[in-house]
């Protein structure tokens, strides 16, 4: 199929290559993934365009196989610890890469890196002159393009099997004072000249572009896989009857069961939620880009907190929302071929790669206390910012009342006023508490340690406001009226749930009551049963094939329980119908055991 990709997909385009993949690929992951996902995108933006003129086209035309080599055996997230060094050497006008002894400084993980790439973007600590530049990154080839085995001086192998994707062969890799030309360095924004002179780039972040892209499609991808899983658990909650509502009357589909509602569609509504985010978040990766090619860096920052903060959340709720569509499947959710099992290896993978959650939600927090100290210096928003909330005092209580949760018509204005009082308000609290540690003696590191908890509360609280801010704004300009009230639905359900899962915030100042919470969550309950009807149209819509979703639960056509019976025969146990173990361990344990008996 590789052959035909030209032909069926716009290579540049990672969404036609990611489906592409899902459809002639396996869920477990394929041989390429970090190439397209990281490899090429560095490439991308990383490299300047003397570099991407001889390497991006053979890395986009297959002629390469690359991956992204950043994290170690030692240290991952904290970049400025990476122990692996690239120390330039003027005589040659090369760098020489090498992990100092210990193991720790061993490149671990990266997909692809095992056996498929033969090159890869390598983080390594810049060193000139014995002073080291922080880390950057370089072009290392691995392996001979003919003969495919490596090269001298690289250590590089499989790190074996893991909780999921295990298709993919992620790896480990030692290089041994392995040299590369001076620029093979990628140097779009910081360089090395032949003197050994270096030149910073206009902005420290510009370097975490290739995670930045990489962390604004994960939102989408996780989008994917959740609705994915509530595709699945909703159709087969239409085809399983199980039990009676009304004692007189027959069994009743599952969906019918309130308690299955509630379970199954707050994770429809979070997919949406997070496709519409995720689609936002590629469009202003894309204007920030175009803005740093103009030398303009100023939105990279916020860029950085909101992929941070929105891969934490993002991921974390995934992961359970696939959990919740697991176990609403009952005891066939927790087979192979309810195709949840598979989906839930792959999402969860999501909350450690590419940056450990806690320390995205504390990136995130880093970006909320510098625009807090502008707040309580007295200070205006400069420009329009996801932060701008938080120079707004807002009301001192929630206006909702019976009229604002109306089913047929809320009015979101005062639930996006509770986001925006829980966000302000944690992220207050936060800085307060910040402020009062390090005026008490605390060192500014430890003082942030001891604030760590609070930070991430607040993090959260942000993350959720803009994925609320999100959602209203992309249902505000659906055009079409059936389209738009359907949506509506999904909107409020998202809104009100979510509302009433961090509610604990809003009561602990008193900005909510308990009867001002007991109106949300009875139209949460109004809003599960209005949207029933239309559930699966709802998951339909997302149009996902048999292909992809590769469940038997969640086939299109309903027939589970005959597909099932014909799954099972294809079991490895089923080739035979006497076990090789009986006639070895079995058959003489219990013959021996039935002449004991007799004795």
């Amino acid at each position: 199929m590789r052959k035909h990709l030209d032909k069926a997909v716009d290579r540049n385009n990672i969404n036609e290559t990611g489906l592409f993949q899902i459809l002639v690929g396996h869920l477990d992951g394929t041989p390429i993934n970090l190439h397209n996902s990281m490899f090429v995108p560095t490439l991308q933006t990383q490299a300047d365009k003397e570099q991407q003129r001889q390497w991006l086209h053979r890395a986009q035309n297959l002629e390469i196989i690359g991956t992204y080599a950043q994290t170690e055996l030692g240290h991952g997230t904290m970049l400025r610890r990476l122990e692996t060094t690239a120390t330039f050497d003027k005589a040659s006008d090369s760098f020489i890469l090498t992990p100092p002894p210990p193991p720790p400084a061993t490149k671990w993980w990266p997909g692809n890196l095992a056996k498929v790439s033969n090159y890869a973007i390598v983080a390594a600590q810049l060193c000139i002159d014995g002073k080291s530049y922080g880390p950057h990154t370089f072009l290392v080839q691995l392996r001979c393009e003919n003969t495919h085995k490596a090269l001298p001086g690289v250590d590089v192998g499989d790190i074996g099997p893991k909780f999921g994707i295990n298709s993919v062969d992620n790896g480990y890799l030692r290089l041994h004072h392995v040299k590369i030309p001076r620029r093979n360095m990628m140097m779009a924004y910081a360089k090395v000249e032949k003197d050994g002179t270096y030149v910073k780039p206009i902005h420290s972040k510009l370097s975490y572009g290739a995670m930045v892209h990489v962390r604004a499609n994960m939102i989408t991808q996780q989008a994917t896989f959740l609705a994915m899983c509530a595709t699945i658990c909703t159709r087969y909650s239409c085809v399983r009857h199980q039990g009676q509502i009304n004692p007189k009357e027959a069994e009743v589909q599952v969906l019918d069961y309130q308690t299955q509602q509630h379970r199954l569609f707050p994770q429809i509504a979070r997919a949406f939620a997070f496709f519409f985010t995720g689609n936002y978040i590629k469009k202003l990766y894309c204007r920030v880009v175009d803005d740093i090619k103009s030398g303009n860096a100023d939105l990279l920052p916020e860029l950085h907190a909101l992929t941070s903060g929105l891969k934490a959340l993002v991921t974390h709720q995934t992961g359970l929302g696939i959990e919740q569509c697991r176990m609403a499947c009952g005891g066939h959710g927790y087979s192979e071929a309810s195709g949840i099992p598979i989906q839930y290896c792959q999402a969860i993978g999501g909350a450690t790669y590419e940056g450990e959650n806690m320390v995205m939600l504390l990136q995130t927090a880093r970006f909320l206390i510098k625009a807090t100290a502008k707040v309580r210096a007295g200070q205006k928003p400069t420009g329009k910012s996801q932060v701008d909330y938080l120079f707004k005092n807002g009301p001192r209580h929630c206006r909702i009342d019976q009229t604002v949760v109306t089913v047929d018509a809320p009015n979101t204005g005062p639930i996006i006023e509770c986001f925006e009082h829980m966000a302000r308000r944690l992220t207050m609290k936060a800085y307060d508490r910040l402020q009062l540690a390090k005026h008490s003696g605390r060192a500014d590191y430890d003082a942030w340690n001891d604030c760590a908890v609070d930070l991430t509360k607040a993090s959260r609280a942000h993350t959720r406001l803009f994925l609320a801010k999100i959602f209203v704004e992309t249902v505000k300009d659906v055009t079409d009226f059936g389209v738009a009230n359907v949506l509506s639905d999904i909107m409020n359900l998202y809104l009100m749930y979510e509302l009433t899962d961090c509610s604990q915030h809003l009561l602990e100042d008193g900005f909510i009551n308990g009867q001002q919470l007991s109106y949300v969550q009875k139209a949460v309950y109004k809003l599960l049963e209005k949207i029933r009807p239309n559930a699966v149209s709802i998951v339909d819509s997302w149009a996902f094939d048999d292909r992809q979703l590769k469940s038997v639960l969640g086939r299109r056509d309903g027939n589970v329980y005959e597909h099932m019976l014909e799954w099972a025969k294809f079991s490895e146990l089923n080739k035979t119908d006497v076990i090789p173990a009986f006639d070895k361990y079995l058959g003489p344990m219990m013959k021996e055991n039935r002449a004991k008996a007799k004795i």
